[in-house]
């Protein structure tokens, strides 16, 4: 028996596990399902994030058919120590005082969390000049000439919090003498894995939290049972932490009835407030190949307000070195030899979705419903066709237009209907388990003693920059509250 139980290996459960085993008093034991990260070349280097994806690691998600959104959308969810950031691009950014002020949630204002920021172990660089694509620059520079944007060398000194617009490229988590990414695994938890407090066992899965008297005492996995003296912290991220809720009988009451897993907690707030980034897509046929030169190949865009405050980007752009088309092809566009791609997300969406179980048995997939821009004022879809018009414009001005050839696509199509039927994730989904609704400001579980969840379903209101670094900080700020309790 441990002290503290971490189920979930990933962004939040490697920094978790690390800060906590500083205590030499407490032991602590992470339970994470897919393997060790140690060995896997794809998992250091960001520039090899695309290989992660819809392979051995991945969960591969799939949603419900969308009302109105793209119903062919792949959700990555990584089964491998490191979890999320040992795949994605580590777009780092320091959270932004507007979106922490919407959480609205006593103790994690801008001047509660922000503090956090400073604690981070992982290293953050702004792109280094060897991996700056000179396709990219050009997009820069026109995008700053066409939107009246600043270029920002450094995004995240807090001026962010007084214009949060620019362009340029980004501050990224990652070493770029080595191209070693910044996850927290590598960061936080290789180098304390000898610590006699910490037991880190991978390859198991959980399958069930153990609920005693109305307490969270430990949990059912493939390898047997586990118990936790003191406290079950859930970090298993907005889809499968939810999802773990449950099948251990905390959720809502018709849903769990569905599913015929007996109720212990009727909590409604579970898997709802499900929020994404739908990120819109621009192609045009280009006069020749960019270069390969990058960080990790998504190292630039811009930020923009559309309805007017400064402080609150509504469109949030990347300029990728190499354009990810899928979905275009899908909807029956033919692609030239040279493509290239801007890609504008809905950066505030309002747009709400949801996660639920179907059945008590664990192998059976969990419901994903988006929700995409299913929200009543039409926000999310306006602002998804703002960004493709931003894009237009910056394709007008030098020295980017000289790159192209003409626009591939949405072309003449109608906007609303193409750019819904060919969106992406970000693979931003979060909010399942918000805090001030399923959680308490400590970030327990309302209504069960001794369990926590410390992820991204945890946020109230979806960060409006990319949130991996957001997680990593409401992590830092989740130690100190479970090791003070």
């Amino acid at each position: 028996m441990s002290d503290y139980l971490i189920v979930g290996g990933g962004t939040a459960g490697c920094l978790l596990a690390a800060r906590l085993s500083e205590n030499p008093d407490v032991t602590v034991e992470l339970l994470e399902w897919g393997p060790p990260d140690q060995d896997e070349p794809r998992a250091r280097s960001i520039r090899r994030w695309a290989e992660m994806l819809e392979g051995e690691y991945d969960l591969d998600y799939r949603s419900v058919p969308q009302e109105r959104g793209n119903s062919a959308i792949r959700q990555a969810r990584l089964r491998i120590l490191g979890g999320c950031s040992t795949a994605n691009t580590m777009i780092a950014w320091r959270p932004l005082a507007a979106d922490l002020r919407d959480w609205d949630v006593a103790g994690w204002a801008p001047e509660d969390v922000l503090p956090y920021w400073d604690r981070l172990r992982i290293p953050i660089h702004p792109v280094a000049p060897e991996d700056r694509n000179p396709y990219v620059a050009d997009v820069i520079a026109s995008a700053a000439t066409a939107l009246g944007l600043p270029v920002q060398e450094r995004w995240n000194d807090g001026r962010l919090d007084e214009r949060a617009e620019g362009t340029g490229f980004f501050e990224v988590g990652y070493e770029p003498s080595t191209n070693v990414r910044g996850s927290t695994s590598i960061h936080y938890l290789h180098e304390v894995l000898d610590r006699p407090n910490l037991t880190v066992r991978t390859g198991v899965r959980v399958t069930r939290i153990l609920i005693e008297n109305g307490r969270a005492v430990g949990v059912s996995t493939t390898d047997g049972t586990f118990r936790a003296s003191r406290e079950v912290i859930l970090c298993a991220g907005a889809i499968d932490s939810p999802r773990l809720l449950m099948l251990s009988g905390i959720g809502p009451r018709d849903v769990l009835a569905a599913a015929a897993v007996p109720l212990e907690i009727d909590l409604p707030g579970v898997g709802a407030n499900l929020m994404d980034h739908a990120e819109g897509l621009i192609l045009w046929e280009a006069v020749s190949r960019p270069p390969s030169t990058c960080a990790s190949g998504w190292d630039a865009g811009a930020m923009l307000s559309v309805d007017g405050d400064p402080s609150r980007p509504d469109v949030l752009m990347h300029f990728p070195v190499e354009a990810w088309a899928v979905h275009a092809s899908g909807y029956g566009v033919d692609l030239p030899e040279h493509v290239v791609q801007i890609a504008p997300n809905v950066a505030r969406p309002r747009s709400r979705g949801r996660v639920w179980i179907t059945s008590a048995d664990p192998d059976v997939p969990p419901s994903i419903d988006y929700g995409y821009f299913t929200d009543p004022d039409g926000h999310d879809e306006r602002m998804l066709i703002e960004g493709v018009l931003a894009a237009r414009r910056i394709a007008e001005q030098e020295p980017f237009k000289s790159w192209l050839v003409r626009e591939v696509f949405p072309g003449d199509r109608d906007l609303s209907e193409a750019l819904r039927a060919t969106h992406q994730t970000v693979y931003h989904v979060s909010g399942t388990c918000a805090l001030g609704d399923v959680l308490d400001p400590q970030l327990r579980v309302r209504g069960v003693d001794g369990l926590r969840v410390v992820d991204a379903s945890v946020l109230p209101v979806i960060p409006s920059v990319n949130p991996v670094v957001t997680v990593m900080v409401v992590a830092e700020r989740a130690a100190d509250l479970i090791a003070s309790a």
